[in-house]
């Protein structure tokens, strides 16, 4: 198989090394019709060329006839109902913040970013909610949501966050920036794990809870604070997609030999591993540094950042990781995107090595292309994946738009 960083540039690889050819051709002819004017540079660099083509043709047949990867090992026909966005910002919604002491309006600014799991036969989505629109990115107080579905599409708000800063042993992470972009998976023993990101306006944390019920949590703190002898606990972490699997039509946690993975990272997805889903441990060399799994890729949609989505899938063909990807905002840039776009990719990896890349998508599979995803309180358009679900027979995927509104694509397509 063909690297896929240089899938780009063999079209004109091949069109030199014909020119290359028509060479050998031209120059044979020249030096019958005049011998004495034979250049044996230009002929060694003529039998070369051949020799080049040759060898090109044979170990990737049919790349001259730009043949699409395989992609069956994945999603696709994601497409987006009438009904997005099928959340947004509520100013009439009010609580009482622990740590204020005051009423706040907690959707007031935007809502986005949603996990998803389904349960009692219905889709629930816990949301990113924000409360200060004049505040500027970054710097506002988020908190989590809960919203509940029959249909997958219209949605339901419970009253008051599930998730928020408190006066707790954990607001040293988590005040006053807040509880942000969680990532929820279920126990096959019935109990919720969420991973989502402490921010307390300095550092980023990836951190957990866990819940019996999706609306009362408990939380864990910082995911990585005993690895290593705290060596990442005051790292910049975030994005967690723990591997999962489907049993009987419903999505559970899955286990390696008594072991969970999690997927994890912004510029770069990670992986880490543990016993209990809640103390992980990022996997690394043996100079103590991060074995990455994928990295951005120069001229592609994901040539900025690459960072995990929804809780990674085990499927017949390996574990299946979506992923959003930043198209950069200089010349490496994927120039079919506008620069900065936040797009949905996908990567397959080995279930036996889970730090063993199977194949990638070479684009995206979903991208902004409504009014409320190509800008928003994010300038870029966006398109944000972290929930997934099998509902009612389809895959819903949800996503935040440019940091302001939640969309849904559906697929009905089954593995």
């Amino acid at each position: 198989m063909i690297p896929s960083i240089f899938r780009r540039s063999i079209p004109k690889i091949y069109f030199k090394i014909h020119i290359f050819a028509i060479r050998i051709i031209t120059h044979h002819k020249f030096i019958q019709e005049k011998p004495k004017l034979f250049n044996m540079k230009i002929w060694t660099k003529s039998i070369a060329s051949a020799m080049l083509l040759f060898f090109v043709s044979a170990s990737f047949p049919g790349f001259s006839q730009n043949v699409k990867p395989d992609t069956s090992w994945g999603f696709s026909g994601f497409t987006k109902p009438a009904e997005n966005p099928i959340l947004g910002a509520d100013s009439t919604k009010t609580f009482f913040c622990p740590v204020k002491k005051a009423e706040v309006k907690w959707q007031r600014a935007d809502v986005f970013n949603p996990a998803a799991i389904v349960h009692d036969g219905k889709v629930i989505l816990l949301t990113r909610c924000e409360d200060n629109p004049k505040a500027i990115l970054g710097g506002r107080t988020s908190r989590i949501g809960l919203a509940s579905s029959t249909d997958g599409i219209h949605f339901d708000y419970y009253p008051t966050p599930v998730l928020y800063p408190d006066n707790d042993d954990f607001a040293k992470y988590d005040h006053m920036g807040g509880c942000e972009d969680p990532r929820v998976v279920e126990t096959e023993e019935g109990l919720f794990v969420m991973l989502y990101t402490s921010w307390n306006y300095d550092t980023p944390r990836l951190s957990v809870a866990t819940s019996k019920d999706l609306i009362h949590w408990q939380k864990k703190g910082p995911a990585f604070a005993k690895a290593y002898n705290g060596k990442f606990l005051n790292m910049a972490t975030k994005s967690g997609s723990i591997v999962t699997q489907m049993k009987n039509e419903k999505q559970t946690v899955a286990k390696f030999k008594d072991k969970y993975y999690l997927y994890w990272g912004e510029k770069a997805v990670n992986l880490a591993m543990s016993d209990n889903l809640i103390d992980w441990y990022p996997n690394i060399d043996e100079k103590g540094d991060l074995r990455k799994v994928i990295v951005p890729r120069t001229g592609y949609f994901d040539s900025a950042l690459t960072e995990c989505g929804p809780p990674a899938l085990l499927t017949n063909k390996g574990i299946l990781l979506l992923y959003n990807g930043k198209n950069s905002d200089g010349e490496d840039a994927d120039p079919k995107l506008p620069k900065g776009t936040y797009s949905v990719g996908q990567v397959l990896i080995d279930a036996a090595n889970p730090e063993k890349v199977l194949s990638r998508s070479e684009s995206n599979i979903l991208k902004p292309t409504l009014p409320h995803e190509q800008t928003g309180q994010y300038k870029a358009g966006t398109v944000f994946g972290e929930g997934l679900v099998f509902y009612k027979g389809k895959w819903f995927l949800y996503y935040g738009t440019a940091d302001s509104y939640i969309g849904v694509a559906a697929t009905d397509q089954k593995f």
